[in-house]
This record gives structure tokens, C-alpha cells and sequence, in this order.
């Protein structure tokens, strides 16, 4: 992760926080995404907006949550373009030498199910379960109100709970 050379950091902190920060936020912008080579983008596009802001966001304690909004914002906006588009089926993947376990193979299915929830939804399960944030912190970081966060999650889980259901009735 770069930062642009022609800004300076407002803050000298701006780059040890990136180095300590960056990991995490590729792997929340993959799970809000579903997509490895979308994530660097959205994170490098945060970063960039970021940083002019830089000595404030410090200051006040939400860079993180600037940085992940932002995330979430580019995701949603990248949706709403790719939606528009034709896609093909994608072509069966071939073989790998691992066999996954049934555990994995639950995880895999569970994920896919996450991957079909609108993007606010899905940011909100991401956030909830895999960064383990309260409902005021994603309700932060998602720019609502706390009810709508709880509403986002609670939403979410019914819609996953529908399909999990309607895979056991099809079996």
C-alpha cells in the first residue's frame, strides 16, 4: 500500500497507522466486496481520500471508520456499475489437489449466501460477526442511525435463515 508522493502526511503517524492498519482493512474490504482484486482499489482509494484529512480524522479518533465507510461507499458504487452489465456464467474452476472437508465446505456455502445480501447488509453481517463491532460502532462506520444498523443485521439474518431453510426443504 502507497501513499502518493506528491502529498505529504499532515500527521507522521499516517503511515505507521497504514502499515499496522492496512492488512485488516484489505481483508474488510474482500469480505464487504467478495472480490481480491477489487479490494486493494477500494483500500488505496480510501487511503487517498484519507490522507488530506488525515490530521482531523487522528485528532478525533474516526480514521478508521472514514477508511472503512469509504470502503463501503466505492463498493456500493462499483456495484451499482457492474450491475449493469451482462455477465457469463463463470466457468467451473478446475480441479485443485484439495479436497475440502465438510467444514470448510459449509463455510464456503455460508459465504456464498453472504455474498448474494445487498451491499449495506452485507457490510453489516461483515462488520458484526467478522470485525466483531457493537451496533453503535457500525452504525459509525456505515453512516446510520444505530437502529438501522441492528435493522441491516437483523434483515440480513432472516434473508440468510429464508435460504439456509429453503436449502434443507430442497434436499
Amino acid at each position: 500500500m502507497s501513499v502518493d508522493a506528491d502529498h505529504e502526511a499532515t500527521e507522521p503517524d499516517f503511515g505507521a497507522w497504514v502499515a499496522s492498519r492496512g492488512p485488516a482493512l484489505q481483508r474488510f474490504a474482500y469480505l464487504v466486496t467478495g472480490n481480491n482484486s477489487d479490494a486493494p482499489d477500494l483500500v488505496q482509494d480510501a487511503l487517498t481520500r484519507a490522507l488530506p484529512r488525515w490530521e482531523s480524522l487522528a485528532a478525533s479518533g474516526t480514521a478508521e471508520a472514514y477508511v472503512k465507510r469509504s470502503i463501503v461507499n466505492g463498493s456500493i458504487s462499483g456495484w451499482r456499475k457492474r450491475r449493469r452489465l451482462v455477465l457469463v456464467e463463470d466457468v467451473e474452476p478446475m480441479a485443485t489437489r484439495h479436497e475440502p472437508g465438510p467444514e470448510e465446505r459449509d463455510a464456503d456455502e455460508a459465504w456464498a449466501l453472504v455474498q448474494t445480501l445487498p451491499s449495506n447488509q452485507r457490510a453489516a453481517v461483515v462488520l458484526r460477526f467478522y470485525e466483531d463491532l457493537s451496533f453503535a460502532q457500525i452504525a459509525t462506520v456505515l453512516d446510520c442511525a444505530e437502529a438501522t444498523a441492528r435493522s441491516h443485521v437483523h434483515r440480513a439474518l432472516a434473508k440468510l435463515r429464508e435460504r439456509l431453510n429453503e436449502g434443507v426443504d430442497n434436499e
